[in-house]
C-alpha cells in the first residue's frame, strides 16, 4: 500500500514539474510611446492689405424697364416696346474693404406703338416715346474675399428721374398729353467685380429698378 502512494505521489510529482517545464511565461514588455512632434498650426489666411481707390465704371443694362412707365389709354392697346439701354455710369470711392459711395447715372429710352381698338388696320394710331435720365447716390457694399480676381457686392442707389415723353400721331401732331411717370429712381442689384489687372476688370449684376442685367467695363484708380 504504502509503495502504490509513494508511487502514485511521484508520479504526481514528475507531472507538475513536467507542466511548470513547458510554461513559458511571455516578456512583459514596457509600453510603447509614440514618438510625440509639435503640431503644426497653419497660419491664418490674411486679407490683402487695402488702398483706398477711386472706381468708375461704365456698362450697359437690358430690359430697360422704363418700359413699365408707358401710359396706357382706354381706347388704345400697346404694342410691341423697343428699348435702348440704359446706359449707365458710376463713379464712387470705395474708402474701406467693405463699402464705397459715389454717384450712378443712367439713360435710356423706350418707344412703342399704339393701336386703336376699334381699327383692324396694322398702322398704330399714334406712337409713343419716353426718354429718361436718372442721378442717384450709389451704396456698394463688398463682400471681403481672400481671392484678389473676384469681389461680390450688394448695390443700392436712389435718386431722381428726369422724363421727356411724346406722344404723336402719324402727322407728328400730339395725340395724348399725360403727366410725367415717378421721379423716384432706384436700382437694387447683386453682382461681381472680376479683375482682369489692378486698375481694370469687368462686372455683371443683377437686380432690379433701371434694369434686371447689367454688365460692363471698371477701371480703379
Amino acid at each position: 500500500m504504502k509503495k502504490r502512494i509513494s508511487l502514485v505521489t511521484f508520479c504526481l510529482i514528475l507531472l507538475a514539474l513536467t507542466s511548470e517545464a513547458q510554461y513559458f511565461p511571455g516578456r512583459i514588455r514596457p509600453p510603447r510611446y509614440r514618438r510625440s512632434y509639435p503640431r503644426q498650426v497653419q497660419p491664418r489666411q490674411q486679407l490683402p492689405k487695402f488702398q483706398p481707390t477711386v472706381n468708375l465704371s461704365i456698362g450697359y443694362g437690358f430690359p430697360n424697364l422704363d418700359k413699365n412707365e408707358l401710359a396706357q389709354f382706354y381706347n388704345a392697346y400697346q404694342g410691341t416696346s423697343a428699348q435702348k439701354g440704359p446706359i449707365t455710369g458710376a463713379f464712387d470711392y470705395q474708402f474701406s474693404r467693405y463699402m464705397s459711395i459715389g454717384v450712378m447715372g443712367t439713360y435710356g429710352k423706350v418707344t412703342a406703338p399704339y393701336y386703336d381698338y376699334s381699327s383692324s388696320s396694322a398702322t398704330p394710331s399714334f406712337t409713343g416715346s419716353l426718354e429718361n435720365w436718372s442721378v442717384m447716390l450709389n451704396m456698394v457694399n463688398y463682400i471681403p474675399t481672400y481671392n484678389n480676381h473676384v469681389n461680390p457686392y450688394f448695390r443700392t442707389a436712389i435718386g431722381i428721374n428726369n422724363w421727356k415723353q411724346n406722344y404723336l400721331d402719324e402727322t407728328g401732331a400730339k395725340a395724348a398729353i399725360v403727366d410725367d411717370p415717378s421721379q423716384f429712381a432706384y436700382q437694387a442689384s447683386l453682382g461681381a467685380r472680376f479683375n482682369l489687372s489692378k486698375q481694370a476688370g469687368f462686372y455683371l449684376e443683377v437686380g432690379y429698378g433701371k434694369y434686371i442685367l447689367n454688365g460692363g467695363l471698371t477701371l480703379r484708380f
